[in-house]
């Protein structure tokens, strides 16, 4: 063994096997480890995937094996690119702020961020600004966020945008968003996009206000934009080299069901492959952008199936990319606001855009979520219990109408519904 595979097993064997977003001494140690491995010259890539292949490493040598990746790549860039990194803020106001006895979710989102993106471009051609963007936030996240950065070294790198500024809009992307309280994240995203185009990025990466994907990451999004011309990059949480952490379950049984409806929905998608639509890691090309904005269907949290649709429909190179998820789940919006408030809007969502986008759907199914599920209550009736046809089903299975088709579908909600009013009754 050389002495820098010596130095690599005495990593792992001293790596965490936890990493808590709210502690910041996690977010250094993490860093400190990728520098020791990412300084090791003569320990290649493929010797750090080969480790992960063979054995149970801790959770952190996982996330720095990641973030070296990312790093060794941008180092090797020689054509300069600018990259806009954006954010959505709606009650975001404990995770910007710092971790204290009276604030036991702060993440310190924005600093650490800011943190990442240092990190991982530093002495290469690849520059970021970053843009957070208050989605009509009512405890004020961009007066925090701006408050954070009156005395941050970088806060010439950050633009802090409001939502609420920008509307109305007699034109361009938002003229159809009539206020910020009519906004779910969308507009917020689709402001953000906007400016940083505006401003001369020749990509926007989007990702969540809280901690749970690691900017350094930002090279295995750059990779296949740069190296194989895709012009759309989306992270995939599902794929086998990933890492998904989840806090908790969050749904009930009936979940399958959903994901049964939203695969028949959104077929032109999940028919190609992709399976994680709703990965907070994506990276979209500035004329990619520039096509989604004449006209987006939706600017809610569905929006993330609106673009991909979107950039399908214009015959984009499209590729996803595996990457580190910790799960940020106690500020969650689909905590805070509802589970199946969340999903009735993703769904919902999905119905418009695969219409207004005019792209592969199956109809069958998008007319009986348009007559059977009328809100987030709908869907509160069939959460924790599952259709006897799905109940055996293996996951790949879900969205294939032979399955379990529309019409069984319907008819299995109808009965649904009669059971819950003759319970009421």
């Amino acid at each position: 063994m050389t002495a820098s595979e010596k130095i690599v097993h005495t990593a792992l064997n001293e790596a965490s096997d936890y990493f808590d977003l709210t502690d910041s001494s996690h977010q250094k140690r993490l860093l400190a480890l990728a520098n020791t491995l990412y300084c090791l010259k003569d320990i290649s890539n493929s010797y750090y995937q080969e480790l992960l292949a063979k054995q149970q490493c801790p959770l952190e040598f996982r996330l720095a094996v990641k973030l070296v990746e990312s790093r060794r790549y941008i180092l090797k860039l020689t054509k300069p690119v600018t990259v806009g990194v954006v954010f959505a803020m709606w009650g975001e106001h404990n995770r910007l702020n710092e971790k204290n006895v009276t604030n036991p979710n702060g993440e310190d989102s924005l600093r650490v961020k800011i943190n990442q993106l240092n990190w991982v471009t530093q002495g290469t051609v690849v520059d970021w600004h970053l843009y957070p963007v208050d989605d009509g936030c009512p405890h004020g996240s961009a007066n925090i966020a701006e408050g954070i950065l009156n005395d941050h070294p970088d806060k010439q790198k950050v633009t802090v945008l409001r939502l609420a500024d920008a509307l109305p809009a007699e034109s361009g992307p938002l003229s159809n968003l009539a206020s910020a309280d009519d906004s779910r994240k969308g507009g917020a995203i689709i402001y953000g996009c906007d400016q940083a185009i505006k401003d001369g990025a020749d990509c926007v990466m989007y990702t969540d206000a809280d901690n749970s994907v690691h900017l350094g990451q930002l090279g295995l999004l750059l990779k296949p934009y740069v190296s194989d011309n895709a012009q759309v990059v989306l992270g995939n949480r599902k794929h086998q080299d990933s890492i998904l952490v989840k806090q908790e379950e969050r749904w009930g049984v009936g979940i399958k069901t959903l994901r049964h409806m939203q695969r028949m929905l959104g077929r032109a998608i999940f028919s190609n492959g992709i399976k994680d639509t709703q990965a907070a890691f994506k990276l979209y090309d500035k004329q990619v952008i520039k096509d989604i904005l004449v006209a987006p269907s939706v600017y809610d949290f569905s929006f993330d199936t609106d673009w991909i649709f979107a950039a399908m429909k214009g015959d984009y190179d499209l590729q996803t990319v595996p990457f580190a998820f910790i799960d940020s789940a106690a500020e969650s919006a689909s905590i805070v606001q509802g589970p199946m408030t969340t999903w009735y809007t993703l769904l919902s969502g999905l119905v418009k855009a695969a219409q207004d986008r005019d792209v592969d759907h199956n109809i069958h199914m998008a007319a009986i979520f348009d007559e059977q599920i009328k809100s987030h209550k709908d869907l509160e009736l069939i959460i924790d219990i599952l259709p006897p046809a799905l109940a055996e089903i293996d996951d790949q299975l879900l969205g294939d109408p032979l399955v379990f088709s529309p019409t069984e579908l319907e008819a299995w909600l109808e009965e649904i519904k009669q059971a819950d009013v003759a319970t009421v009754s």
